[in-house]
């Protein structure tokens, strides 16, 4: 029995929205500061990569300090957020779409855990033969 085919795609699922609440929060913990760029992560495009064990966007870099080594989230690059409207300062960060997309991502991130939760249990009935 393989365990990756048994939790599916929403053990890289939860990898992923954990990813991108620390994106977002970083988003929201930024919202004063100048110049500050919002980004998010393209779950849609990182599950999709992941699923596929394919590498969409992603960059590669010859150095540690290169910009972007970090900016990756499961093979798919962050994306800078189009502003709505943008302050005079350049922030582009909207606290209120922000704290929206934060929330759906909560709970989508709870919907897999309980979904992990169930086959959990239903592996160790089988596991006890009950």
């Amino acid at each position: 029995m393989n365990i990756d085919k048994a939790f599916g795609i929403h053990a890289v699922a939860l990898q992923l929205r954990a990813r991108r609440a620390e994106v977002l929060a970083a988003n929201l913990a930024n919202a004063d500061t100048p110049n500050y760029k919002a980004r998010d992560l393209d779950f849609k495009a990182a599950l999709k990569a992941a699923a596929g064990r394919e590498s969409a966007a992603a960059l590669r870099t010859t150095h540690p300090r290169h910009i972007g080594g970090q900016g990756n989230a499961g093979g798919v690059a962050l994306r800078y957020r189009t502003p709505t409207q943008p302050s005079a300062d350049g922030n582009t960060v909207d606290t209120q779409r922000e704290q929206a997309a934060f929330a759906e991502n909560a709970l989508q991130y709870q919907a897999s855990l309980t979904f992990l939760n169930g086959k959990i249990k239903s592996l160790k009935t089988a596991i006890k033969g009950e």
